[in-house]
């Protein structure tokens, strides 16, 4: 009954798309906005601790926009298209296994600020896409991190130095676990995660970023 009433308020408001302003489908992002997407090369972005790392786009254009839109301006819908993208670029990788679904967690203050962890919202539109499982209880941010962007490569790791913390019972046994970020710059998240998994004695890792500011 709730989405009836949502559609019927989409029908009579005339949902815009974010990134052009038509209204012709009343959906958030367009077809022909999303079909400005691009996937970056299908192949393996760089590994640390053996563990291999993947980014679908170039953080550039509409990409950049939809992730500063449900980062920063609440535009959560967007995670739909956000995960659609990533998801698509996926298939293209035909990685075997089972996996569960761990979205890089934010601070509570942060997520007090924002009102949601955005990459939960992608991870739950990705889970219904794949049909792998969602952890979000696997790792917690305990430290509360400055923002990354400004940051070089040696600054990035003395930030997210024990920023997260593994809770092995949390773990779906028999699923790979396949770790989910917005942005890949210098892969320095991916990194701490990747340590603290493998203190816990987790190793079967795979991780995902929607965009790197890919150089060519």
């Amino acid at each position: 009954m709730r989405k009836f009433f949502e559609n019927l308020l989409d029908w009579i408001y005339k949902k815009k798309c974010y990134f052009c302003g038509s209204s012709k489908e009343c959906v958030k992002m367009c077809s022909n906005c999303y079909d400005t997407l691009e996937h970056l090369p299908a192949e393996i972005n760089r590994t640390f601790n053996g563990i291999n790392i993947y980014c679908a786009g170039e953080y550039s254009k509409n990409l950049q926009k939809m992730i500063r839109g449900i980062k920063y301006h609440r535009q959560s819908d967007l995670a739909y298209y956000m995960a659609k993208f990533m998801y698509e670029y996926w298939q293209k990788l035909g990685l075997e296994g089972d996996f569960q679904i761990v979205p890089v967690p934010i601070y509570p203050k942060r997520r007090k600020k924002r009102k949601y962890n955005h990459m939960d919202l992608v991870g739950e539109e990705l889970s219904k896409l794949s049909g792998y499982e969602l952890n979000t209880s696997l790792i917690k941010r305990i430290k509360d991190t400055k923002p990354q962007y400004n940051l070089k490569k040696a600054q990035r790791l003395v930030n997210l130095d024990k920023a997260f913390e593994v809770d092995k019972t949390k773990l779906i046994e028999n699923k790979r676990v396949l770790l989910i970020d917005d942005i890949c710059t210098t892969g320095s998240t991916f990194e701490e995660m990747i340590r603290e998994l493998n203190k816990a004695e987790i190793y079967d890792i795979v991780c995902f970023a929607t965009t790197t500011p890919y150089m060519g």
